[in-house]
């Protein structure tokens, strides 16, 4: 067990909710069963334990990053039915390993069906008609912080200023349209950050955001203004944060937890326990939650053990109480690390008890962790925490392919969009099919190699349909501008309230460029 003299500072846990837009575009590898596997795996648990610590009354226990893409896919009539689907797929399989002859593959069905059986419950009771209901309920409790971000995830940096500033609004609009309120906090797509974006926050309304430590030069003890604004950048503590994850280590890769690489082919669910770093699939052990219950309670007190020593640590070489920030993708815990969410709730839990304040990034603002302003250098939370991610060579032809479309699209805006006339829907779908092209994940998957092929085909399609229809728009072809625009609307059937007359004109931002 942990010390529990109370130690200085706080800490707070940020999670960052993020898929790109998967609805319609393939199921299997790589497309919606991404969706429903993270939804099953980390969304329904994490959102079950929620609910759990604000009806026994805890309040401010972290802060959630949830961007609109991702809100709107759990949000979406198809992705909430085919959800449905998935889950009674998943009890289907559980169920055919139950009735093996095979011992091990039998208790593995039995406990499967179990899980998919109590998954099922709590879909149909909080999730069937969406998620924004439930995320309203969990907001109001008061036990998270939300926070919001832009519209389509875009690697900010590299976007075009209207784009960017288009971007953030709408995304934060799309928030208080779900969930009833504007957030304050957002985690910019990848932490990325370029010197001036701090001014867009403030004109946005937005106060405070998320870097990674190295952009506070491992400083991150307390929040701090950039540049000459009110906006604070809190820094993730890489010290903390990667004791959980890392590229190299971290608790999810004990032997004792489930392996997540290794598939029961017959059915599709996961059999095994990691049980070594270079033990093949077909040699690793049975998975036991039993032994893995043990284990979590031991990283759980390694944890907070570390939190406490790493506040201590901090308050006395800052000579006041300091700030620690773990965060860390909510896809970790449950998708890609099976315990995750049991070790998450434990360590909420028990981190008052061992004498540690836990708050948001709000609280945090509001109760004066604050430190001097600073100016931030470009950067990231990628490889290199630089941009080399999203534009190194090895997606350059991505960068080039994001620099004509955008161009392309805005020269249409400022020939459609006409001052004080009605919507035009062909320029909503020009710039909907724009922001998707230009999501961040695309050359994110092709520098890890990810499903490259995938993110590739998803780029140049979105930039194929903004190509067709500002030719269309702008030959004459109204008609088929119109219904182009129609049908790559109902292929995604996403972002219904985006508006190209709040796109901000060509003379504005050159403008707010020249500031």
């Amino acid at each position: 067990m942990c010390d529990a003299t109370p130690v200085p500072g706080q800490f707070t846990l940020v999670l960052h909710s993020h898929l790109p837009w998967l609805a319609h575009h393939g199921r299997w590898p790589v497309g919606e069963e991404w969706l429903y596997q993270s939804w099953a795996g980390s969304y329904l648990p994490v959102f079950d334990m929620l609910r759990r610590l604000a009806d026994d009354g805890l309040r401010d226990v972290m802060s959630l990053g949830i961007t609109p893409v991702l809100a709107a896919q759990l949000d979406d009539p198809h992705c909430c039915a085919s959800m449905y689907e998935w889950l009674a797929d998943w009890q289907l399989r559980a169920c055919e390993a139950a009735v093996s002859r095979e011992d091990t593959r039998r208790v593995l069905g039995t406990r499967e069906y179990r899980s998919a059986a109590a998954a099922m419950r709590d879909f149909e009771q909080h999730w069937r008609h969406g998620a924004s209901p439930m995320l309203r309920r969990v907001a109001d409790s008061g036990v998270v912080e939300i926070l919001g971000g832009p519209l389509a995830h875009p690697f900010a940096p590299l976007l075009d200023p209207r784009l960017r500033r288009f971007s953030l609004s709408e995304g934060l609009a799309d928030a208080h349209a779900r969930w009833g309120r504007r957030p304050r906090g957002i985690w910019a797509p990848e932490c990325a950050f370029a010197p001036g974006m701090e001014a867009e926050y403030a004109a946005a309304g937005v106060g405070h955001f998320m870097v990674d430590g190295p952009t506070l030069h491992g400083d991150t003890a307390l929040a701090r203004p950039v540049g000459d604004t009110d906006v604070l950048a809190f820094g993730r503590d890489l010290q903390v944060s990667y004791r959980v994850w890392s590229p190299k280590s971290g608790y999810p890769g004990h032997g004792a937890y489930r392996d997540f690489h290794t598939y029961d082919h017959g059915t599709g669910l996961k059999p095994a326990r990691v049980t070594g770093k270079k033990v093949p699939g077909h040699a690793k052990k049975p998975y036991d939650p039993q032994r893995a219950d043990a284990v979590i309670d031991r990283h759980v007190d390694d944890f907070i053990a570390h939190i406490r020593r790493r506040l201590i640590d901090e308050s006395a070489r800052i000579g006041r109480p300091a700030l620690v920030v773990a965060a860390f993708d909510t896809e970790l815990f449950g998708h890609w690390w099976h315990e995750g969410p049991i070790w998450l709730e434990r360590v909420l839990r028990r981190l008052p008890e061992a004498g540690v304040r836990v708050g948001t990034l709000a609280g945090a603002a509001a109760d004066g962790f604050v430190g001097e302003p600073v100016d931030l250098p470009a950067s990231s939370w990628g490889s290199g925490k630089d941009w080399r991610v999203w534009e190194g060579p090895q997606v350059s032809h991505l960068v080039q392919l994001n620099a004509e479309v955008t161009e392309t699209a805005l020269a249409a805006l400022d020939k459609l969009v006409v001052p004080g006339a009605g919507r035009n829907r062909v320029a909503d779908q020009i710039v909907r099919e724009t922001l998707l092209t230009v999501s961040s994940d695309w050359p994110f998957m092709v520098s890890k190699d990810t499903a490259a092929h995938y993110a590739v085909t998803r780029a140049h399609t979105h930039a194929h349909a903004t190509r067709e229809i500002v030719d269309a728009a702008l030959s004459g072809r109204d008609r088929e501008a119109q219904r182009l625009s129609h049908n790559w609307f109902r292929a995604d059937n996403l972002f219904a309230d985006l508006d190209a007359r709040r796109v901000p004109p060509a003379m504005a931002a050159g403008r707010a460029e020249s500031i």
